[in-house]
């Protein structure tokens, strides 16, 4: 064996000798798998759940304020996209099972609300919402080959959409949603699907439009505190507007408040109602009423005192 051979193999066992295998010995966690289950659920039932009661919407005009078959269309049949649109939106809210949704097609204006209140007997709102599409329009493009040809068709559209509030007439909030639909169809050596005009691309974009802006203005209006107004006093019970379709039940407490001073800013122009102050407390006892334009609740009074003036008093979740 030569001098090299020798040299090399006991530097190899030099060099193996000093390399050790570190060997993770496994650690045991600190609670078992059913305990851990079982302080998430202690964990999550101590978080009291957040009471959240159906706020009132109204949706009123919406309207068709692009060129989209202008000439072609009488008037009743062109703004038949924004109706369209208007009846999407609603069915979403109302899919959301967070609102009670009333229709106001015949709102020409927003100042017309407080009319609709005082002389039709309608229910007041938290909120109106008004929109249109304002863009709509379709293409058609296509490649043709050797042997082969295809054709696509696109609806694209656009709605703008605004909540006011129905007490100042101010638009608090807008939000514009877009979306398209296409199809694509094509044929070889003369056979496949023929390219014919799809209707349906406008239901489909104008419905995307609509999903886009929904989850924001779902958001918004949730942000919108809720509240009611007392109906009447009789003795020792109260009466409140709105029951079981709000998500109001038995036991729940409420927030009698009295409104603050209104004063006029003399920066912007606008009256300010000044914050709040809470006049007392009460607890639901009964329910009445059987769909959501004539439920009230019965609730007694558990902490505060009930001015004799107690019209302007408006009621809150707790």
């Amino acid at each position: 064996m030569s001098i090299k051979l020798l040299l090399f193999i006991f530097g190899l066992s030099l060099f193996t000798g000093c390399v050790s295998v570190e060997q993770r010995k496994p650690v045991a966690a600190p609670a078992t798998k059913a305990e851990q289950e079982k302080a998430q659920q202690v964990a999550m039932q101590a978080v009291p759940e957040k009471k959240r009661y159906k706020r009132k919407v109204a949706l009123g005009r919406f309207t068709n304020e692009t060129n989209y078959g202008r000439s072609l269309l009488t008037d009743d049949d062109f703004n038949r996209i924004g109706k369209q649109a208007g009846d999407m939106l609603s069915a979403r809210l109302v899919q959301s099972e967070q609102f009670l949704v009333f229709e106001r097609p015949d709102i020409a204006a927003i100042k017309r609300e407080s009319h609709y209140l005082k002389e039709q007997n309608l229910i007041g709102v938290d909120a109106l919402i008004v929109g249109a599409v304002t863009e709509f329009g379709r293409s058609v493009t296509g490649k043709s080959g050797f042997l082969s040809s295809t054709k696509i068709q696109v609806a694209k559209a656009k709605v703008d959409i605004r909540l006011v509030d129905t007490r100042t007439g101010h638009a608090f909030f807008s939000a514009t949603g877009s979306g398209q639909a296409s199809s694509e169809v094509g044929e070889v050596m003369g056979f496949g699907t023929k390219a014919n005009y799809d209707a349906t691309l406008n239901d489909r974009a104008i419905g995307a439009a609509i999903t886009d802006v929904v989850s924001r203005i779902i958001a918004k209006l949730s942000e919108r505190p809720w509240r009611t107004d007392i109906l009447d006093v009789q003795d020792q019970q109260i009466f409140i507007s709105g029951g079981a379709s709000q998500g109001i039940k038995v036991g729940d407490t409420l927030r009698i408040m009295k409104p603050g001073k209104t004063v006029k800013s003399r920066q912007t122009g606008f009256d300010i109602a000044l914050p709040a102050s809470e006049a007392g407390r009460i607890q639901v006892a009964a329910l009445f009423g059987d769909n959501e334009t004539n439920q009230g609740a019965v609730c007694t009074l558990t902490s505060g005192t009930l001015p004799s003036e107690w019209t302007t008093l408006f009621v809150t979740e707790e």
